[in-house]
């Protein structure tokens, strides 16, 4: 800790007096904050090193518990938490960088104790002591350990540092508020009994780290527990009891939406379908970030970004549904093919390539631009909103592609070409689904349509009811579809 100013020195200025006293130092602090030294330069770098580490290593746990953890609020929330942990770690990252001349060593880990704490909750065995190491341990020792840097850092000389903490505190209590919530409502006292053992580890392995300025302390780290195997990601999408019928393709969406004798109200309902039905989005590019090592930080940050931006979408799908009054968990068909045929038959190259292809087929005029007409031309508002910022997020998202991808690749050209022969090497087991009984694929449209006709007085129209095109020769991208259109 930083000696603090003398006796004589904080009286003059408590007692100092700016023009007309207006607030001192452009409304950092006070004079009486202001004469105390605070942290050297390399202090407060000590401390951004420790805060970024751990930053890191949640955004890592995110996106690695993503895919498998089977209830849909959390694959978003870790989608969510994992870009708050990104852009933070960016932010600290640049900050560290304008104080100190490379290398940075912005890869060490601060201590082995804060290694093996990450290592432990990243092997939780249950969703249940997951939830509890992340937001009982690991998030609330952030949260007070980027409250002492700014409590003891300069007010005014570490300006740029308090103005980061300030914010990365801000967003840290909303994950924690957020795991308060999720901890209340899915972990029993059974499952916090059944964690002990494993929660007793991550607090020896806390208990191991000094605190900041203090000396080494000479404690054994305990054994491991969670992490005595190294961790393995799994890239196999689970869904929790509200998708009945993963497996299913009965409706072919692409097709509804092209068809110029369809119904509107019928193509937003179609269109909120396909909003939601980008969960399988976030559950493949998990894979690719969680398997794929030793790229620029820029790398990692820019796709999580993306991958939250895709979670925003099928919760856009959520609120469309619940705004026509569509009982999705009962009519929809949500599935995970999609998700299931990437991460289990290609490499996370081969599935960024798809995943480029993908989105150069919804830039042209057919394809977001269409979507976001039919939200207009519904005169549905919410679905224009939310189609218009669909939209907006894609020329993103191309831009993420050109930067990470195609940049990879010997030409534009080769990059589309390469993603539409990926593309075309997944297998979609559409009549083995069937034999082994996983999915009759069956055609949910008609009652979801009729269920919207009658929650809103509407008539349902004959085409609309008699729809009945799978995903069984026609593939879920707009290449054929659009350009006929």
């Amino acid at each position: 800790m930083p000696a603090p100013a003398s006796e004589t020195a904080r009286q003059f200025a408590a007692g100092y007096a700016t023009y007309r006293n207006l607030p001192a130092l452009a409304g950092l602090g006070s004079f009486t904050e202001a004469v105390n030294p605070g942290l050297s330069v390399e202090e407060s770098v000590r401390c951004l090193k420790v805060h970024h580490y751990a930053l890191r290593r949640l955004h890592q746990i995110f996106i690695a518990r993503l895919t498998a953890e089977p209830i849909y609020e959390l694959k978003m929330a870790f989608s969510y938490h994992a870009h708050l942990c990104a852009e933070h770690v960016t932010a600290l990252r640049a900050r560290v960088g304008e104080m100190r001349e490379p290398p940075l060593g912005l890869e060490k880990v601060p201590h082995p104790g804060l290694e093996l704490l990450f290592d432990e909750i990243l092997g939780a065995p249950t969703t249940a002591e997951l939830l509890l190491g992340l937001y009982e341990l690991a998030l609330p020792e952030l949260r007070d350990g980027l409250q002492r840097h700014q409590d003891i850092t300069h007010v005014l000389a570490d300006q740029p540092t308090r103005r980061l903490l300030r914010f990365a505190l801000t967003e840290v209590e909303e994950m924690l508020a957020y795991g308060r919530q999720a901890i209340s409502a899915l972990v029993s006292p059974d499952d916090r009994a059944q964690a002990l053992d494993g929660l007793a580890v991550l607090c020896a392995a806390l208990a191991s780290v000094p605190e900041p300025g203090a000396e080494p302390a000479a404690s054994a780290l305990p054994t491991r527990r969670n992490s005595a195997k190294p961790f393995r990601f799994d890239g196999k999408p689970r869904r929790d009891e509200r998708f009945p019928d993963p497996y299913n393709m009965g409706v072919n969406a692409e097709v509804f939406l092209y068809d110029e004798k369809q119904p509107l109200d019928g193509k937003v309902l179609l269109m909120f379908y396909k909003r939601l039905r980008e969960i399988d989005v976030p559950e493949m590019m998990a894979s690719i970030l969680a398997e794929t090592p030793d790229k620029p930080w820029g790398y990692y940050r820019d796709l999580t970004r993306q991958l939250w931006d895709e979670a925003r979408h099928a919760m856009m799908g959520e609120v469309g549904f619940a705004s026509v009054g569509v009982d999705w968990p009962r009519n929809v068909m949500v599935n995970f093919t999609w998700s299931l045929g990437l991460n289990t038959q290609l490499t996370p190259k081969e599935r960024h390539a798809v995943l480029y292809f993908i989105e150069q087929g919804l830039m042209p005029k057919t394809g977001k631009r269409h979507e976001w007409e039919v939200g207009v031309m519904s005169k549905n508002p919410l679905a224009a909103t939310f189609q218009d910022f669909d939209w907006a997020d894609e020329v993103l998202h191309a831009r993420v592609g050109r930067d990470w991808y195609v940049s990879d690749m010997p030409s534009a050209h080769e990059a589309v070409a390469y993603g539409d022969r990926c593309w075309s090497k997944v297998l979609m087991g559409w009549e083995e689904w069937r034999q082994q009984g996983l999915t009759q694929h069956r055609n949910w449209w008609p009652d979801t349509y009729a269920q919207y006709c009658s929650q809103n007085g509407v008539t349902p129209q004959p085409d609309a009811m008699a729809f009945s095109t799978s995903y069984q020769s026609v593939r879920a991208d707009l290449k054929d579809i659009s350009a006929s259109a």
